[in-house]
């Protein structure tokens, strides 16, 4: 029976999805004032023949632009020297276009241009913990990715990386984008690490929204609608052959926008919570600490619930994905949950995915990173896991 008790939706961004829809960004941007910045990473894109194709269009608009690059994880001090930068060109819409470190790297960039202070005011955990109330300059955002859903959120997520580093976020809906204009085209050139990489952070995300505390019918729809597309697009994607990858790529696009939606509404688990130290405090990617810890977390999870909380819903819905996925309708709960926990370990296997030992990380390290993972991401996972049982995940995987 499907559960309406109260629940709550935030907005998200007016959204264009489809092929070549890359091609309406700068109409768009023109709506919003004459000069406009360009948030890119460092070479994907700029070297590809869109770029030509769309910096000549803003000038066919009449609009002058100016171009920053991003490289890497954001930190902070790469957004406040944006700011400083930038500051007083008289910006009208930041246009972030790559993946979600410069999608989180323009969010920021755009909602600190009209004040010009620090984004350390801001950011939660870490920083002054002043409010912010915007607005921000317009921003539009691009993915040449699928994996992180930034496209759809209010998130920024920002880091420092080291033993005293950390992972955070700069969080208002102020900073939602006007438009996600998701063109699977643009996923043409992903390498095959990245496009494994990031789609495990799709799926994982999508699973996590699914099962989460605040889970709700209108969430649940989405999600499952994401899981769909990922069980049909994934591997077409990762392996690359056409025309299959051509379908693979736009189903991910679409996964990976759903999982946006989804996490910025109820948010996520115990993956997520661990991936912010992780991420924090080793140059470990994102999308690996999610392909590499999916499997072992989901069978944590599961062994919880089913010791502490076997009525829960959560349970009835890692059997469903796991029936899907498997493409066995047949099997009981129980038999659906073990199966998805052994897909998921064979899928990390399959996209030789590293351990944790690979990015230095060993079992002394474990105390530090448990202590530190209690975020929010943490806070909605479906049930509240002990040290130990955070331990054990990391040790699966170590």
């Amino acid at each position: 029976m499907m559960n309406f008790s109260a629940f709550s939706i935030s907005r998200f961004p007016r959204i264009l999805f489809g092929s070549g829809r890359i091609n309406e960004v700068p109409a768009l941007a023109a709506g919003y004032g004459a000069t406009c910045l360009i948030v890119t990473g460092k070479q994907s894109f700029v070297n590809s023949p869109h770029w030509a194709t769309f910096t000549n269009a803003l000038t066919d608009k009449g609009m002058r632009w100016l171009h920053a690059t991003v490289s890497g994880e954001p930190s902070p001090s790469v957004v406040d020297d944006a700011v400083k930068q930038y500051r007083h060109e008289n910006i009208n819409v930041v246009i972030a276009i790559g993946g979600g470190s410069v999608l989180d790297a323009a969010k920021a960039i755009a909602g600190l241009l009209p004040y010009g202070n620090s984004v350390m005011d801001h950011l939660e955990g870490v920083g002054l913990n002043i409010p912010y109330h915007g607005p921000s300059v317009p921003f539009i955002a691009v993915p040449t990715t699928a994996g992180t859903g930034s496209e759809a959120t209010k998130n920024a997520v920002l880091s420092v990386q080291g033993p005293n580093g950390f992972k955070k976020s700069f969080r208002d809906e102020c900073l939602i984008p006007e438009y996600a204009v998701i063109d699977p085209d643009l996923l043409e050139t992903c390498p095959k690490a990245l496009i494994a990489a990031d789609g495990m952070d799709a799926f994982t995300q999508l699973l996590e929204s699914f099962v989460s505390s605040k889970a709700n019918p209108f969430t649940d729809a989405l999600a499952w609608s994401g899981i769909n597309a990922f069980k049909d697009g994934f591997f077409a994607a990762w392996e690359g052959s056409e025309p299959a990858a051509s379908h693979g790529r736009a189903a991910m696009a679409y996964a990976s926008l759903l999982s946006g939606i989804t996490l910025a509404q109820v948010g996520l688990g115990s993956v997520h919570g661990l991936a912010s130290p992780l991420g924090a405090f080793f140059p470990i990617p994102h999308g690996v600490v999610c392909g590499t810890l999916v499997s072992a977390a989901t069978a944590v999870n599961i062994n919880a619930l089913q010791s502490r909380e076997p009525q829960h819903p959560a349970l009835a819905k890692y059997a469903q994905v796991g029936r899907l996925l498997c493409g066995k309708q047949e099997l009981d709960d129980s038999a659906a949950q073990l199966a998805l926990i052994t897909l998921l370990a064979e899928w990390a296997d399959r996209l030789e995915l590293p351990k944790l030992n690979t990015y230095g990380i060993s079992e002394t390290d474990f105390p530090h990173i448990v202590s530190n993972s209690r975020g929010n991401s943490m806070l909605t996972n479906p049930v509240l896991l002990t040290d130990e049982e955070i331990n054990s995940i990391l040790l699966e995987r170590l």
